[in-house]
């Protein structure tokens, strides 16, 4: 070149700052034998067409701080308009009461232009993009972080035809097998169990979930930390119970947990890839959606279904794990999932997308099972279909203490206290999962009559946690 070039020259042609060094540093290192005609042209080129060279091995870094997008990227984004004020919901509220915060955020959901009706449970407390015990219907869409991390996480109960009265005399047994037959966290078996899931077709075509498939299948029965967990307890069962058992008590296991690490990769995935393609203000953007028209929006559906599936697998791994401990097949077993989206229509005749944020579905006679806490009862319901709620309830007592608020306020004594005045054998755990934390679920269930009815009651007894 007749001169040398340098960024303040590219500045004055319009360039910015940053791509304008890129680009000389790239011309300096990989093109020096070029002509100052191909260098001029080529420059003029990527400032007029950045989206023509993202994938370029050598200019790919300077046409993106041009601010230019790959093919498949480029124009292909929305930026909707929020709306002014919200659609209307539902607030089914307990005397626990239910935190603004919490209120808010499925407000700030409602001025989404393609949410369709929404519903707070009574467990409802502040989560990431919807609340935890948030319910939010939208056309033609779905929200990933509306999903939430923990894909189809779910409980599980089995009722085995064995006294209830061994998770108060036999707690050691219990607890050992708990301790064998159970891994949380980072953990997993020695050896590991084969499932039918694993084989799923989707695993080999989605990218995202074949990358993940040695994880699954390494996690497979394993669950994770937070407020999850297996334990054993009683179940008490009514006269003429729905499930046609004598009246009585029953030793029975009940598991909390999810899709593991391939739900959440694939969560985070796809949550970056709707911010990506629906540009919504700051404060909204985790609420990002991906059309279900769109080959994006139909790649996650087909993940979330997996994940959904993997996290089902997992407990049917826990439970057959630990009832061929115990020698004993279930003659009950209930289950049911949060944290996941339904396809579903509203009485006006709309077709929906209704997600749940940890809340139960509640179609009318639909089973289900909302834990309280370590030492609360937890409750087999059968839902009553409430068009207001969604036809769902709440998936467990849910937070009054945050888990900073719990460890600053509860005390290892005072815990201990409580387990042992409930005869309750803890493994693991900790202060943020005390009762303490939890609003009060007799609060919870009292405010949610209307969405579903009990047919029995679960006691914890030997819980393990991570």
């Amino acid at each position: 070149m007749s001169k040398k070039l340098r960024t303040k020259d590219l500045v004055k042609l319009g360039w910015p700052k940053r791509a304008a060094g890129l680009a000389i540093n790239v011309l300096a290192t990989r093109f020096k034998r070029e002509s100052d005609e191909w260098r001029h042209a080529t420059l003029g080129n990527l400032l007029a067409h950045p989206d023509n060279f993202v994938s370029d091995q050598n200019w790919g870094g300077v046409a993106t701080a041009l601010g230019g997008r790959a093919p498949e990227e480029a124009g292909s984004y929305i930026t909707p308009e929020i709306l002014k004020s919200p659609g209307d919901f539902s607030i089914f509220e307990s005397k626990a009461g239910i935190a603004p915060k919490a209120v808010q955020q499925l407000y700030d959901a409602m001025r989404l232009p393609v949410a369709a009706a929404g519903a707070l449970m009574p467990d409802a407390h502040h989560g990431y993009g919807l609340p935890i015990g948030g319910v939010l219907a939208t056309v033609g869409s779905v929200i990933p972080y509306g999903v939430g991390v923990d894909i189809g996480c779910r409980m599980c109960l089995s009722v085995f035809d064995l006294p209830g009265e061994l998770a108060d005399n036999d707690q050691s047994r219990l607890a050992s097998i708990l301790q064998r037959e159970t891994a949380f966290g980072l953990q997993t078996h020695d050896r590991a169990n084969d499932h039918p899931v694993l084989e799923d077709d989707t695993f080999q075509l989605l990218k995202t979930a074949k990358a993940l498939k040695g994880k699954a299948a390494r996690q497979l029965g394993s669950s994770g930390g937070g407020n999850h967990f297996v334990e054993f307890g009683q179940v008490e069962l009514e006269t003429n119970n729905a499930f046609g058992r004598p009246a009585g008590s029953y030793l029975a296991l009940l598991s909390h947990s999810g899709s593991r690490g391939m739900g959440a990769k694939l969560a985070l995935h796809y949550t970056d890839l709707a911010m990506k393609e629906c540009r919504l203000p700051k404060h909204l953007k985790s609420l990002a959606w991906l059309d279900l028209a769109k080959d994006s929006g139909r790649e996650y559906w087909a993940a979330m279904t997996l994940a959904g599936d993997y996290a089902s697998a997992c407990h049917d791994d826990i439970h057959q794990r630990i009832s061929k401990a115990l020698a004993e097949k279930a003659m009950v077993r209930v289950e049911n999932h949060h944290n996941f989206a339904w396809k579903d229509r509203l009485p006006d005749g709309r077709d929906v997308i209704v997600h749940r944020k940890g809340a139960t579905p509640a179609a009318k006679g639909e089973l289900g099972i909302i834990p309280g806490s370590m030492a609360d009862p937890g409750f087999i319901v059968r839902g009553l279909g409430n068009p207001a709620s969604l036809n769902s309830a709440s998936h467990g007592a849910g937070r009054q203490l945050s888990r900073s608020e719990a460890k600053n306020s509860i005390t290892g004594a005072s815990l201990r206290d409580l387990l042992k005045e409930r005869k309750v054998h803890l493994i693991g755990g900790g202060i943020d999962e005390a009762p303490h934390a939890y609003k009060d679920i007799h609060e919870v269930m009292a405010g949610q009559q209307e969405l579903v009815e009990v047919l029995g009651v679960f006691r914890p007894k030997v819980v393990r946690m991570a």
